[in-house]
């Protein structure tokens, strides 16, 4: 009897380890994700800007890390520096050229899980004025749980990087105005809900 019993615990748990196993798929929270950049204008301030309507998923899967993956896409058109005219001059030729590249995306190639738990190296390819490069970000996982008001799964990261802007063909001004721009996201996304079991049919 013990025997068949140890059979039995060892069945089962082949039968449940791929479902906790499994990666979740999220998408962005809109309300929740920031994208945010600054630079060093003339060594007198530190302007930044945010990119709002942020879209994108992440795969993340908890028992192996390594597997999951994330990519984005930042519409140049939710740009906001809190001042319309920096926007609009943002948006030109001799910046990002906004009406040619309306998009900025970002896709990982290679997620690094740390020494740390929740620290990962997070490498990946952005597009950016039409010119892919590849950018490092360095990231903490904030948070797995249910997201209390939506009551679906949620995830939360923080991430950081940095970018020389010339790599991607926006040099305008520089040295005067900084080439190297710092990145900091904080990220939201939820999974779909659960979808509900079928109510037992009544004998």
């Amino acid at each position: 009897m013990r025997f068949s019993h140890a059979l039995l615990a060892a069945g089962l748990a082949l039968v449940t380890l791929p479902a906790l196993a499994a990666p979740v798929t999220y998408h962005f929270n809109l309300g929740h994700t920031q994208v945010r950049f600054c630079w060093d204008h003339f060594g007198f301030s530190m302007p930044c800007a945010n990119m709002n309507t942020v879209k994108g998923t992440l795969v993340y899967d908890a028992q192996d890390p390594a597997l999951s993956s994330v990519q984005a896409t930042m519409p140049m058109s939710g740009l906001d520096t809190h001042v319309p005219a920096l926007d609009a001059h943002l948006k030109e030729a001799d910046f990002f050229d906004a009406a040619k590249y309306p998009d900025i995306t970002y896709k990982s190639t290679k997620v690094i899980p740390g020494a740390k738990p929740g620290e990962f190296t997070i490498e990946g390819l952005l597009t950016a004025h039409g010119v892919t490069r590849p950018v490092t970000l360095h990231a903490h996982l904030n948070k797995i749980g249910e997201n209390p008001m939506m009551q679906v799964p949620a995830i939360g990261f923080n991430a950081t990087a940095e970018i020389q802007r010339s790599d991607f063909g926006v040099s305008a001004y520089v040295p005067m105005v900084s080439n190297a721009v710092q990145i900091s996201i904080t990220l939201e996304a939820d999974a779909a809900k659960p979808a509900a079991k079928p109510a037992a049919k009544k004998r």
